[in-house]
């Protein structure tokens, strides 16, 4: 939610035995002191510096951290599956995020539960989709129809006529960007049709994501929300992509290092994005926070071409202009 910041809890716990003398328990608290609080202290000093970022600059690296991680996740695709892979990364997000924040959910009400279980079913979905959108389709053009998500939120909470002509502006760019693409295939613009699908439902989802980020994020403590998701979304994938991993693992040559490129990867998405996506949008609205994240399909299109050699055509790039000039328009008119 806007303004909230961050907090840290101290982890150290005090003997408290009456039969205990004084020097004991001063010995027991220093040599706690000693061994915990160091490790509090730095987690406090990342936390203080990451909450002095401006929101935006957090929501443009967590961009570039999912662009830079769906590329580095295509090679996987040929050897897990697109759906076991990502239910490998899930996972290994899930376990990290467990082991950092260790949430306790006794005590939690029972709607705090079903937003955090909502954001998981959410994240799940868009992580699913996009992937099977990126196997079929240019990272820009899967980027920015997923877009359209965003688009939608921003659309709910606009208060003036010009943040609706920002998103129509928004709106004719996926147009061209889909509708011209020139790509070889039987759908819109020559794009193939599963690739399309998935990324229309990958903008639903991210549509909820975004809408359950900000209740989790405020109802949960630091990231003990994000973990629970996590944890959810890894049961909700699982149907979809455990026998498609396991089959992958048990066919390489070495199943130790794809699991380690698995986790590397899974490092840069989901865990960093996500994690500075729920800081962001503590300390901005949910508007505002969607029409920024629209500079993501000018970020996956460089990613792409860099990375994976995609280039797009004058249509494209025009489509892509558009979302751009509607962010920045968007943006600039915006009122926190």
């Amino acid at each position: 939610m806007p303004g909230t910041s961050l907090t840290v809890e101290s982890t150290i716990e005090l003997p408290a035995a009456a039969s205990v003398s004084k020097v004991d328990t001063g010995s027991r608290q220093a040599r706690a002191s000693g061994l915990r609080r160091p490790d509090a202290q730095r987690v406090r000093g990342i936390r203080q510096r990451v909450g002095r970022v401006p929101a935006p600059v957090l929501c443009l690296v967590s961009m570039l951290a999912v662009q830079l991680g769906v590329a580095a996740s295509k090679p996987l695709f040929g050897v897990l599956g697109v759906a076991g892979a990502t239910f490998l990364r899930i996972s290994f997000a899930a376990v990290v995020l467990l082991a950092v924040t260790r949430p306790r959910l006794r005590g939690r009400s029972p709607r705090d539960l079903a937003m955090a279980g909502l954001l998981g079913v959410a994240s799940a979905g868009m992580t699913l989709l996009f992937a099977g959108a990126v196997d079929r389709l240019p990272m820009g053009t899967a980027a920015t129809i997923e877009f359209l998500g965003p688009l939608a939120v921003a659309l709910v909470f606009a208060r003036r006529a010009g943040h609706v002509l920002w998103a129509a502006l928004a709106a004719a760019g996926v147009a061209l960007l889909t509708l011209l693409s020139g790509e070889g295939g039987s759908g819109p613009g020559g794009l193939d049709p599963v690739g399309l699908a998935c990324a229309f439902g990958a903008a639903a989802c991210y549509a909820g994501y975004i809408l359950f980020t900000d209740k989790v994020g405020a109802a949960f403590k630091g990231f003990e929300g994000l973990a629970v998701s996590f944890t959810i979304g890894t049961v909700v994938l699982a149907p979809f992509g455990a026998a498609e991993a396991v089959h992958g693992l048990s066919g390489s040559d070495s199943p130790a290092l794809l699991l380690l490129a698995v986790a590397g990867v899974a490092l840069l998405f989901p865990v960093l994005p996500y994690a500075l996506e729920m800081t962001a949008l503590r300390r901005m609205s949910q508007r505002v926070f969607s029409v920024i994240v629209s500079l993501d399909p000018a970020v996956s299109a460089l990613v792409g071409l860099l990375v994976l050699g995609q280039v797009l055509g004058l249509p494209q790039l025009l489509g892509i202009g558009c979302v751009v000039a509607a962010s920045v328009g968007a943006t600039l008119t915006a009122r926190r």
